[in-house]
């Protein structure tokens, strides 16, 4: 959808890959590499977005790493459209929302990282009624079109609950 309204399709990745995960960092080869698209037309992007003040840019070595830039007056209306675009509103409006005693639940996967994916990987952590729980994330699958993947913690300071964590994106906190 999102394809629709941005014809650029390195437009799109970048936008994706900043501005869902605000921790995210990358340099131009990094970028060449992953999206599989040539340096020239990530570059111009890459300078568009900065020039408007969307990603910020610090030389670290030989590389210029870029970052989203958080302090952007769009900065969270772009992060909102992406999230409706990736069915992740959905998810917390259709299954999070109703779930009653949910303590963070973080966004994991390709999705974190920036990369669209038909996949939402979460970690929740809360005192959940699993039945309930695969009721909604199956009428939320119908809604977003993509297979939501979980994984249950009871708590957030249970084992490996970090390590899984560590490079998410928490999108919901009580």
């Amino acid at each position: 959808m999102l394809d629709t309204l941005i014809t650029s399709k390195t437009r799109v990745k970048l936008l994706l890959k900043f501005f869902l995960n605000t921790k995210t960092t990358s340099y131009l080869r990094g970028l060449e590499e992953e999206f599989g698209e040539s340096s020239n037309a990530i570059r111009v992007e890459l300078n568009r977005f900065e020039e408007a003040g969307l990603l910020k840019a610090h030389a670290q070595g030989n590389k210029k790493i870029y970052s989203s830039n958080p302090a952007h007056p769009l900065f969270e209306n772009i992060q909102l459209m992406l999230f409706k675009v990736t069915g992740i509103d959905q998810v917390v409006d259709h299954v999070i929302g109703k779930l009653g005693n949910v303590k963070q639940v973080v966004l994991i996967g390709s999705l974190s990282k920036g990369i669209d994916n038909q996949v939402i990987d979460l970690v929740i952590a809360g005192d959940i009624d699993k039945i309930y729980m695969t009721n909604l994330i199956d009428k939320a699958e119908k809604i977003t079109k993509r297979k939501i993947k979980y994984v249950l913690f009871n708590s957030t300071k249970e084992d490996n609950y970090e390590a899984l964590t560590k490079n998410g994106l928490i999108i919901w906190q009580s």
